[in-house]
């Protein structure tokens, strides 16, 4: 069954493995949302901060009580496996953690006292009513690293999922709900495009949090660009490099690359895209990762033996990268595994490999899904001015090379996020992610979320007035 485009009153989620539906609601009204989150925000920023790191850490365990339930819904909605549904659950509940402590050390108080000025005060109060726009790809992942230091911070907040993935949204809101934040501080916004246009436009919304393709990104930039009170903070896609160099362990390097190509079947803004490697170690590597990704089981979430990935979100996303790997091919790209749809028309696709090394140019664009394109290169500038050849700035690997070629390429490389003899998304939540260029506008999310959530305010202080001018005053 073909999922419908997301029209009329209601937005339906399907299921990409069986395609068929979930669930289903009505659109949300945006002005109502923002009207009572308006109206709740005086409130919860009043509370003490204990008080909301306290219901952050209840929220907690809530989802730990719901955990197999939300992972087996997460993995239903997305496709993905359910081993990594649950490894994005475990994600959510470190997220907690990592924004209280973010809060304390990117947003706390400081204050520095002198006898004779009185005293230096650094302090943070909240923006206000906050827009979390998140993806379909972590649906309760990304929401978790806004929300969570948006409320800690003060703030009242009104997630609006993909269209594509509401159910664990909402799931995951209730947890919040049942933790004790008031539902009208924290809100699901039904909607697709039209509603979060609307959401990022109206006057009373003080800050835009946005997760999500580098289209939608740049189309939210355009629109508050004349709106600089507005916090925005834009967390985009990449057409991410891993670069294999001299080493010999030729197993490890194609398992790395197989997990930065191939995981959630590609469809994460951190994989890689473009593997580049030394001429000399080519037949070697790009064999071992052919050999390796013809042994990937790509199935359905609950299938036994468990898949190493699972379909793309629908058939609309499989038809494009066809396309695009069609494009590829006749442009002068050599396929090395051709992309194939293992179960009819279900968004189900097999892991594709293509070298684009003889393309005059080659298309700058983020390809979501589980295609990897390939460049030969004869020396390490080479690499790395390949690794730079895109507008994008998100995450970059090396595998193999020496602690000089890994400085060179740490110091040479245009990215948000460089990884040595790792996945490229490989990201602790303890570290900053962001990116630059069409990957986002330089505000990180993860540890540094919180940084977008408050804004800073310096005092100067003393408890009674005194002052004197000492120099150009007549005599009295």
């Amino acid at each position: 069954m073909e999922p419908a485009p997301a029209s009329g009153a209601e937005i339906v989620s399907f299921a990409p493995a069986t395609g068929e539906p979930i669930w289903r609601a009505p659109r949300g009204d945006v002005g109502a949302c923002v009207a009572r989150a308006r109206r709740a925000w005086p409130g919860w920023a009043a509370q003490p901060l204990t008080t909301r790191i306290e219901l952050m850490r209840r929220f907690a365990n809530e989802v730990r009580k719901d955990a197999g339930e939300l992972a087996a819904l997460v993995a239903q909605e997305t496709g993905k496996p359910l081993w990594e549904a649950r490894g994005e659950v475990d994600v959510v509940l470190a997220k907690v953690e990592v924004a209280v402590r973010a809060c304390a050390e990117r947003t706390g108080q400081r204050r520095f006292d002198s006898a004779l000025q009185g005293t230096t005060a650094l302090r943070h109060k909240p923006h206000g009513v906050m827009a979390v726009i998140c993806p379909f790809n972590l649906p309760i992942q990304a929401p978790a690293g806004h929300v969570v230091p948006a409320l800690i911070a003060g703030n009242a907040v009104i997630l609006k999922p993909s269209e594509k993935a509401p159910a664990s949204a909402e799931m995951l809101l209730r947890c919040f709900h049942r933790a004790g934040v008031p539902a009208t501080t924290l809100q699901l916004l039904v909607g697709a495009g039209e509603e979060g246009r609307d959401l990022v436009a109206h006057p009373d919304v003080d800050g835009v949090l946005f997760t999500g393709s580098s289209l939608t990104g740049l189309a939210i930039n355009r629109q508050l660009a004349t709106q600089p009170g507005k916090i925005t903070a834009l967390e985009m896609g990449g057409n991410n490099p891993i670069v294999v160099w001299d080493t010999p362990k030729i197993a490890d390097a194609a398992a790395l690359v197989v997990q930065s190509a191939f995981t959630t079947a590609g469809q994460r803004a951190t994989a890689a895209r473009r593997l580049i490697v030394k001429a000399g170690l080519y037949d070697a590597v790009v064999g071992e990762v052919k050999r390796l990704a013809d042994r990937l089981l790509v199935g359905a979430p609950f299938d036994e033996p468990a898949p190493f990935m699972g379909p793309v979100i629908d058939s609309r996303a499989a038809d494009g990268l066809t396309e695009s790997f069609l494009y590829l091919l006749s442009h002068g790209g050599k396929p090395i595994r051709h992309l194939t749809r293992p179960r009819g028309d279900l968004p189900f696709l097999a892991p594709a490999i293509i070298d684009v090394t003889a393309m005059a140019e080659r298309p700058d664009v983020e390809l979501f899904g589980p295609i990897l394109q390939v460049i030969r290169v004869d020396d390490f500038d080479a690499a790395i001015a390949q690794a730079n050849a895109t507008r994008f700035g998100l995450t970059a690997a090396l595998i193999g090379g020496s602690p000089q070629d890994y400085d060179r390429f740490w110091a040479h490389v245009r990215a948000g996020v460089i990884n040595w003899n790792r996945p490229t998304n490989g990201i602790s939540p303890a570290a900053p992610l962001g990116g630059l260029g069409f990957s986002g506008n330089q505000r990180p999310g993860a540890f540094y979320a919180a940084d977008s959530c408050a804004y800073p305010v310096a005092s100067a202080e003393m408890e009674q007035p005194r002052a004197s001018i000492g120099v150009g005053l007549s005599l009295p």
